[in-house]
C-alpha cells in the first residue's frame, strides 16, 4: 500500500481532526454502495480505511513516522503475505463493519463505521441500499377537469427540473388523491426519489359526484312536467335522450344506468337526474288566470303531509 498520508491526501503535519475529515470525505466518495461492481474503487476504499486505521492511532502513527512499521502496520521486514490490510477478512462488507475502539479515533462521531454508513448512505447492515442513498420525493399539485378525473386521460405536468411529462390520470380519480411517479423526484446517490402528484379536481358547472354516481339537476318546464316529454340531458360522454314522465314534479329522479364513473375494475356507477319544475318568467297573465280558476275548483296543500 502507498504512503498513508498520500492515500488520504494530507501532509505529515496534519492534525487528528484533519485526518478524520479527510477520511470521511474519501469514504463517502469511495464507498462500495455508491460504486457497485467497481473493484478498483473498492480497493481504494480499503486502502483509505487502512490508512486511517494507522494514522488515527497516535502510537502507530509515531512508529510509522520513525520507520519502525510499514503502511500495513507490520514491523519493518515483516509481511503478512497476502497484503490484505483486513487480516484476511476481505470483502466489501468487512471493510466498513469494523468497530473502532482503543487507539484509533472513531471518524464517525461515535456511531461506528457500520452505523455511520447506514445513516449516511442508507445501507442496511447486510449491505443493501435504503434511506438517504435514494433521492427525496417531490410533491406537486395538478389541477384537472372534472370529466377527465371521471373518465381518465393524460395531463401534462412540468417538473422542478423543467422536464415536461404526461401524467396518466386513472378513471375515477378522486379530489385529493395522490399519484406516485417512480424515479421522477430528486436525484439521489444511487436512485432518484419519486414525484408525488396530488390531484385537485376542478368543480363542474352542473355535475356533482358521489362515489361512482354522477348527480345532475335538470330544469323542466311546467308543460313538460304536466304532460311528460322527451328531453336531452348531458352526460360525461355526450348527450342522451330521457323521458320525463307525465305528472313529474320537482325532486322526481331518473336513473341512467352505467352513465356514472368507472373506477378500478368495478362496475360503472349511474347518473341520477333530478328534475326541477321551473315556471316561466315573467308569469304570463293568462296562465295565472287559468291557474287561479283551476285552484278555486281544486284546492290542495303540498305541505299537508309534512304536518305543518
Amino acid at each position: 500500500m502507498h504512503d498513508p498520508y498520500q492515500t488520504l491526501g494530507i501532509n505529515r503535519t496534519a492534525s487528528a481532526a484533519d485526518i478524520k475529515s479527510a477520511y470521511r470525505k474519501l469514504a463517502k466518495k469511495l464507498h462500495p454502495d455508491v460504486n457497485p461492481g467497481r473493484k478498483d474503487i473498492e480497493q481504494r476504499f480499503k486502502d483509505v480505511t487502512a490508512a486511517y486505521d494507522l494514522l488515527s492511532d497516535p502510537a502507530k502513527r509515531a512508529r510509522y513516522d520513525r520507520g519502525e512499521i510499514d503502511a500495513m502496520g507490520n514491523e519493518r521486514g515483516f509481511s503478512r503475505g497476502g497484503g490484505d490490510p483486513f487480516g484476511g477478512m476481505g470483502g466489501r462488507s468487512r471493510t466498513y463493519q469494523r468497530t473502532y475502539s482503543g487507539g484509533g479515533a472513531d471518524p464517525f462521531g461515535g456511531l461506528g463505521a457500520e452505523d455511520f454508513f447506514a445513516e449516511f448512505f442508507g445501507t442496511n447492515r447486510g449491505g443493501g441500499v435504503r434511506g438517504s442513498a435514494r433521492g427525496t420525493d417531490v410533491t406537486y399539485t395538478l389541477s384537472i377537469p372534472f370529466a377527465q378525473a371521471c373518465l381518465g386521460g393524460k395531463q401534462r405536468l412540468t417538473l422542478a427540473d423543467r422536464k415536461t411529462i404526461d401524467v396518466n390520470i386513472p378513471p375515477g380519480t378522486d379530489d385529493g388523491e395522490k399519484l406516485r411517479l417512480r424515479g421522477q423526484g430528486a436525484a439521489g446517490v444511487t436512485v432518484a426519489g419519486d414525484a408525488i402528484i396530488e390531484i385537485h379536481v376542478q368543480p363542474h358547472a352542473y355535475f356533482t359526484r358521489k362515489g361512482t354516481d354522477i348527480h345532475l339537476e335538470v330544469p323542466v318546464s311546467l308543460p313538460e312536467a304536466v304532460f311528460g316529454a322527451n328531453i336531452k340531458v348531458p352526460t360525461l360522454d355526450g348527450q342522451v335522450a330521457v323521458k320525463v314522465p307525465r305528472g313529474a314534479n320537482t325532486g322526481t329522479t331518473l336513473r341512467l344506468r352505467g352513465k356514472g364513473v368507472a373506477k378500478g375494475k368495478g362496475e360503472p356507477g349511474d347518473m341520477l337526474v333530478r328534475l326541477k319544475v321551473v315556471l316561466p318568467e315573467p308569469m304570463p297573465d293568462d296562465l295565472a288566470e287559468a291557474l287561479e280558476k283551476w285552484t278555486k275548483k281544486h284546492p290542495y296543500d303540498p305541505r299537508k303531509k309534512l304536518g305543518w
